[in-house]
């Protein structure tokens, strides 16, 4: 069996939100080696550290950004989670200055809104982003107001993801190029392109109806949840083909020829009504008991705790069969969490990537920020 497939690859994060980090934990998770950059004294309360390392440093001081810059000229990737001009202002210009440095660096930036538009300046969080890619509308039961599903589908699918596609796109080119190049990732095109196939769906019959209406989004009794018999304990139903939909009825001990026809939405209502007081009837255990192994497509919701508690072997996205990835346990997994304190294994990893050593190489004021020894960047 081979080694990681990134392996071998360094990759400087600059320290950020949600995004970024996830982008750097996908990196590490496959091989690559990360170093995370902490300000001093920061507290950072990042969970996404899984296989990484940190140092300190202060880039506002023109000795610790010269040990950034010795850094980057032995690095592949730069993670910038910054607000647009962040990098200029510090005098770190990804294609001015780093790119000059190092041309097989690939400098990927992750923000949140476009880096043109009228949103370019703002602040914002997930739900902006979501919000104004039109992703946001489509989210939420009928008659309701739009539903933010937490921070997943900005921060981490339209964001982190695909900041991490957009970095392993740019490897492959530089394989073939033997130069790096700047990726530009942001949360309102990554989420806009995740819902291509709702957006598209929408001159279809399956999804041109008003939000919450649709055959996807709760609006079809046969593709929704349903509370069970232990309150506050949930079976998800998406019988959707025919001998599914037959299959979730001889479960639910229901005549399909006294139902309502499926086919027309003005029984969803009727069926919708039958399907909650059946749920109702059983609790969750016992509807598994009923529905583990058949093709009715009915699963229990399952909770977080639930599965911490059952040691869920929470897994590597994908598996590949000649170079995987590294292995974690369900600790590093995230059911209990972990962190990197500012400056844990940093120095282990200058030494493997630079031969560094303390006080010969570089020097560590009193706040934990590491700076040159001689305030010149050795590119």
């Amino acid at each position: 069996m081979s080694a990681p497939p990134l392996k071998g690859i360094r990759v400087i994060e600059l320290a950020g939100l949600a995004p970024g980090p996830f982008a750097g934990l996908l990196l590490a998770d496959y091989g690559a080696s990360v170093l995370r950059i902490d300000r001093p004294k920061a507290a950072s309360g990042d969970q996404l550290t899984r296989h990484k390392s940190s140092i300190t440093l202060d880039l506002r001081d023109s000795k610790s950004r010269d040990v950034l810059l010795r850094l980057l000229t032995s690095a592949d990737v730069l993670i910038d989670p910054f607000r647009p001009g962040v990098l200029e202002r510090l005098g770190l210009s990804p294609t001015e200055v780093l790119l000059k440095h190092n041309p097989r660096l690939i400098v990927a930036r992750m923000t949140g809104f476009r880096r043109d538009g009228k949103y370019k300046d703002m602040a914002g969080h997930d739900i902006n982003y979501i919000a104004v890619s039109g992703v946001l509308s489509m989210l939420g039961r009928a008659g309701d107001k739009p539903f933010a599903p937490g921070n997943i589908l900005g921060d981490f699918a339209g964001g982190g993801a695909m900041c991490f596609l957009g970095i392993i796109l740019a490897l492959i080119a530089r394989t073939s190029t033997g130069r790096g190049q700047v990726v530009e990732a942001n949360m309102v095109d990554g989420s806009a392109y995740l819902a291509t196939f709702p957006r598209l769906a929408r001159h279809t019959p399956s999804w041109n109806e008003p939000r919450g209406e649709n055959l996807l989004d709760g609006g079809c009794p046969y593709y929704d949840t349903y509370e069970t018999k232990d309150a506050g304990k949930y079976f998800a139903v998406g019988a959707l083909e025919p001998q599914f939909y037959a299959a979730l009825l001889r479960g639910l001990n229901l005549d399909p020829k006294k139902l309502p026809a499926r086919e027309d939405r003005d029984n969803w209502p009727a069926l919708r009504d039958l399907f909650t007081r059946r749920f109702k009837e059983k609790t969750r255990a016992e509807w598994e008991t009923v529905f583990d192994g058949t093709d009715a497509c009915a699963t229990p919701v399952l909770e977080q705790e639930e599965l911490e508690a059952a040691g869920y072997d929470q897994r590597p996205a994908v598996h590949l069969s000649k170079t995987p990835a590294v292995p974690f346990t369900a600790e590093q997994g995230g059911w209990v969490g972990g962190g990197l304190v500012p400056g844990d294994g940093g120095e282990e990893t200058l030494r493997a990537w630079m031969g560094w050593e303390p006080s010969k190489d570089f020097l560590v004021r009193e706040d934990g920020a590491i700076v040159s020894v001689d305030g010149k960047a050795k590119l």
